[in-house]
């Protein structure tokens, strides 16, 4: 008998899914749902299969829709792109557009009769979405702001948009499927199938989805620890030296499997801006070699970095490159901006930065974001750039033009960044209910309920104007980082969840569990004795998170109650 272990069932699928096509194009045809092997292999071509799960208990059945992710490294969108994906949200969708927490767009509610069109357009507008979900490398995120007189965020946009080309699937199956003859409308034969040499991903892809993001030392914006691999640029008078490369982030949890747990990516060498894509490329086909196949729950490259050892893993990526890497710099990761509010881009015109709550572009009662946002862009057809904090940066403003953009902003109720509170600013919530298959509970939807109660908290202990960040997920996933902020939030139960504390907003290490199955309603009182603390016993210039940390779980629980 032999040792070696057994592929999942997912691998076999791959495998024999001539590059991802299975039986998309022929269900496509039908009307009932895709069946369990399309739905895996939709989530390459960037869509997820969802059930409305609000409509469960009326008797009508269930209810099945599709989510649409584009990718947009960097998150750069045109004011086109942005109007059309507005537009796709209002003829196919559901009324509403989503920024990710990854700087992308997603579409929801996109019926099945409705979801090439869909994609169709998405390519028509120079967006796409190829690899936005799926067993490869997904959205390439970077720090968003159009600050010109600074070359290093420049260069680091271009390095973005080289790692996405790069690390692009050259399977043909999404031609094929959703932009092949679309007169007719119809996918090309699949016996005409021919595969692609797949030179980063080989026959069966990854063993599980990878993420990369770019950050600066001093403005990790975009939580590059989080990631499977993060590039932090080392630079000096403008210029990028080069590169610290981190490897093994990643917020996946199943409880009820122990073997599973967050990570913030650790630093593994340095290389330079010359080298810096073939290195991106070297370390996801030593994750496609060395992940685990057999067992999807710990196939991230984390556990591979936790089983073999970071010097296991850079001697792999180093044999795929030819040569050794160097060591990497000793330098921290500092600081971070949300980029909200007016700044100057540095070449005499300014940008600015829009708080959007949770990344939910919608008119909802006297705050009209999507209509105010259709109506700027549809004005002035400037760029924009989406954050990871779910925002949305509109760029290359002239200076006589910003009155009446606060003007137009002001008359759609969207708050401009000083009327908010940096703990609004600085939260995130993942979709989860009534959409996401896996979530427990409530996140996006209550998480605005959350933020109030907690501001009251902050208010009442003379808080307010401190930064704190908030992540709350619908389950221990983690699609919205809720491992690494100062207060994490992570479904558990129905109405209930695990309260983290400890991490900070500059994304540099794990938050610790303070206490578990903590109702919704009860959250922002549990956190009080300890904003309490923190005002008592903070040192000069320490954050929230900082300070949790420094007193540690027992302390805390001592001074501030477990339960």
């Amino acid at each position: 008998m032999s040792d070696e272990p057994q592929l999942s069932k997912i691998e076999f699928l791959k495998a024999g899914s001539r590059q991802l096509r299975g039986t998309i194009a022929e269900e496509l045809l039908q009307n009932d749902k895709f069946s369990d092997d399309s739905e895996h292999l939709l989530k390459n071509h960037g869509t997820y299969q969802q059930e409305n799960r609000d409509g469960r208990g009326t008797g009508e059945g269930k209810s099945y829709a599709c989510m649409v992710r584009s990718r947009v490294p960097g998150g750069k969108v045109t004011a086109k792109q942005f109007l059309a994906e507005l537009n796709l949200c209002d003829h196919y969708g559901n009324g509403t557009l989503r920024i990710t927490t990854r700087q992308g767009f997603q579409l929801h509610g996109v019926l099945k009769t409705n979801l090439r069109e869909t994609i169709r357009e998405i390519n028509r507008i120079k967006l796409t979405t190829l690899a936005a979900c799926g067993d490869v490398n997904r959205n390439v995120m970077c720090c968003p702001a159009p600050i010109y007189s600074d070359p290093v965020r420049r260069d680091m946009q271009l390095f973005a948009d080289q790692i996405a080309e790069h690390l692009k699937p050259r399977t043909m199956a999404y031609f094929d499927i959703w932009l092949r003859d679309e007169q007719t409308g119809e996918a090309t034969n699949v016996a005409e199938f021919q595969p692609e040499v797949e030179p980063i991903y080989g026959v069966n892809y990854l063993p599980r989805k990878f993420k990369i993001g770019i950050a600066l030392p001093e403005d990790n914006c975009v939580d590059v620890l989080t990631y499977d691999l993060g590039f932090v640029a080392i630079h000096s008078a403008g210029t990028i030296e080069g590169y610290n490369v981190y490897v093994g982030g990643g917020q996946g949890v199943t409880p009820a499997n122990k073997k599973t747990f967050p990570a913030v990516a650790k630093r593994m060498a340095f290389c330079s801006t010359e080298e810096a894509v073939e290195v991106a490329g070297a370390v996801v086909m030593a994750f496609r070699d060395t992940g685990n196949r057999a067992d999807r729950k710990i196939a991230r490259l984390k556990y591979v970095i936790a089983s073999q050892g970071l010097d296991f893993f850079r001697a792999k990526v180093e044999e795929h490159l030819g040569r050794k890497l160097a060591d990497a710099r000793e330098v921290e990761i500092t600081g971070v901006d949300d980029h909200m509010g007016w700044h100057e881009q540095g070449d005499g015109n300014l940008f600015l930065g829009i708080n959007v709550e949770n990344g939910r572009i919608k008119d909802d009662g006297v705050t009209r974001i999507k209509a105010g946002l259709r109506a700027i862009l549809g004005k002035y057809g400037m760029e924009t750039r989406l954050t990871a904090l779910q925002g949305v940066i509109l760029c290359d403003i002239k200076p006589q033009d910003q009155a009446d953009i606060s003007r137009m902003l002001a008359e759609h109720g969207i708050a401009a960044a000083e009327e908010l509170s940096l703990i609004r600013r600085y939260s995130i919530a993942c979709p989860a209910l009534p959409t996401c298959s896996l979530s427990v509970t409530e996140s996006e939807r209550v998480m605005p309920s959350v933020i109030d109660s907690l501001e009251v908290e902050l208010k009442k202990h003379d808080l307010i104007g401190e930064r704190i960040s908030v992540h709350m997920t619908g389950c221990p996933n983690g699609c919205a980082r809720p491992y690494t902020p100062d207060i994490g939030l992570v479904g558990k139960a129905k109405g209930k969840y695990t309260l983290f504390l400890g991490g900070n907003a500059e994304g540099t290490r794990l938050a610790f569990l303070f206490r578990d199955l903590v109702p919704l309603e009860e959250i922002a009182q549990s956190v009080s004795p300890v904003l309490a603390y923190f005002k008592q016993g903070r040192e000069s210039g320490e954050s929230f998170g900082n300070f949790c940390h420094r007193k540690g779980l027992a302390d805390l629980q001592a001074q501030c109650g477990s339960n």
